[in-house]
């Protein structure tokens, strides 16, 4: 293992993430709204090419079983970006032709965003194992919000980029400026990854004495361990929770508060700011600074799933108020919703780079993998969820305000379901997953507590 700091190598994991995020995020947001309001698309057409890369995503537990088998992550790694960036520049070929021939288009669209999210299901299950591995037991916090908040920054760099190069608008601007992001993508993943992994062919986490097994046996091995099946379920409906509320807090504030579309989008960005606080704050108490009690990303993944249950609740009494409640009452919830958020998503992400080595050996990236398609499978029907809901409440309940009430109470109780079933997920007979020098290993501790 190179000798450089742990936290070089996670900034550098980091930059692998951003250079991930950048290329996603041009290809379900730019060319989502390029397809509805520059080509005047229904906009099921992109709705549905974004679900699909969501649902390919089902298939993380196999990929994350072909690097566990292989002994090396970094290979999947690039393996799966050279995979995401020639969907992404294929998705704006596709986007292109969608104007003159919208048939093939949309033919052409389908195969490179099953690319997209091959891509990303390859590439983010192997580098979550791999930013384990490097950052080590008492980094994982820390790592998880160095890396998710570097994310965050490669969208913003991005939306420069996508900004300059396509004022005025042309298709062939579209293009080029996906094989700018692709190539700058690609380009850095592979300077970020230079030496990174030892160059032996067996990883130190791969037990040598588990026989090699095929994928299915494997999955099922693993779904009968109750504490993998326990968090692939809190999983599941946390990041549901959390997905369903995304795409109904602007139109909630415009439908209830009469917010014009620049006022929502400042709400949003409060929800955004309040995201990187949780985030900073599970970093800084569950590293090393915060000791043993408050590193445990036990108490961090429960009490954030608590907490977005509770700031959900404030958000439910402002809508309950309506039009005669203060904005600046609104903007405090929302803060205080994207900070529990923004809490336990990262205390999420370290728990699962820290019971992804808590099982049979050799087994991490199936496991890490039925993660991944979970999150997948919440956030493909998240939006679905979260919208049709809240269509469905206004129907039956005829007042915006109520029916978002009924929507953000369904939400909270979601949250609620999370935090319980998070409470149980953790091992057992108080095992504590660490992380040696070499690599994952499992160690059984009668210390009466779960500590990371």
């Amino acid at each position: 293992m190179s000798r450089v700091s742990p936290w070089v190598q996670i900034v550098r994991l980091g930059l692998v993430q951003a250079s991930i995020g950048a290329i996603v995020v041009f290809a379900t947001s730019t060319l989502n709204r390029v397809m509805v309001v520059e080509l005047a698309l229904p906009a099921i057409v992109p709705g549905a090419l974004v679900a699909l890369h969501y649902a390919v995503q089902m298939l993380r537990p196999r990929w994350g079983h072909g690097s566990d088998r292989g002994g090396r992550r970094t290979p999947w790694i690039l393996g799966g970006m050279m995979v995401l960036a020639t969907g992404s520049v294929l998705a704006a070929l596709a986007t292109a032709w969608m104007k003159t021939a919208p048939l093939a288009g949309i033919t052409l669209g389908v195969t490179a965003f099953l690319m997209i999210g091959i891509g990303v299901g390859s590439a983010g299950t192997s580098l979550l194992l791999l930013l384990a591995r490097q950052a080590g037991e008492r980094r994982r916090a820390a790592a998880a919000a160095i890396v998710w908040m570097m994310m965050i920054a490669g969208f913003l760099v991005t939306a420069a980029v996508v900004g300059q190069m396509l004022a005025p608008f042309s298709v062939a601007a579209l293009v080029r400026t996906s094989v700018l992001i692709s190539g700058a993508a690609v380009l850095m993943t592979c300077l970020a990854l230079w030496r990174v992994e030892p160059a032996e062919a067996t990883a130190p986490e791969v037990s040598t004495q588990s026989a090699p097994v095929a994928f299915l046996p494997a999955l099922r091995e693993v779904w009968t361990e109750p504490d993998t099946r326990g968090f692939t379920l809190f999983v599941f409906f946390s990041m549901l929770a959390y997905s369903a509320q995304e795409l109904i807090l602007e139109p909630f504030a415009g439908s209830v508060f009469a917010l014009p579309p620049a006022e929502s989008a400042k709400l949003a960005g409060f929800q955004h700011s309040g995201l990187l606080a949780g985030m900073v704050l599970v970093a800084v108490l569950g590293s090393a600074i915060g000791g043993p009690r408050l590193g445990s990303m036990r108490l961090w993944t429960i009490g954030g799933c608590l907490a977005s249950m509770a700031a959900i609740l404030g958000v439910t009494c402002v809508a309950l108020a309506g039009a005669s409640a203060s904005l600046n009452v609104l903007r405090c919830a929302v803060v205080l919703l994207g900070c529990a958020n923004g809490a336990f998503s990262i205390a999420a992400v370290a728990s699962m780079m820290q019971l992804a080595g808590a099982g049979q050996p050799g087994r991490e990236g199936v496991r890490m993998g039925l993660w991944g398609a979970a999150q997948a499978l919440a956030f493909a029907l998240g939006g679905v969820v979260g919208t049709g809901s809240s269509d469905l409440a206004r129907q039956l309940l005829g007042s915006p305000a109520q029916a978002y009430t009924a929507v953000f109470l369904g939400e909270s109780l979601l949250f609620g379901l999370a935090a319980w079933l998070a409470a149980g997920a953790f091992p057992r007979a108080d095992r504590d997953a660490r992380v040696t020098g070499s690599g994952l290993a499992l160690r059984v501790q009668d210390t009466g507590r779960w500590a990371t």
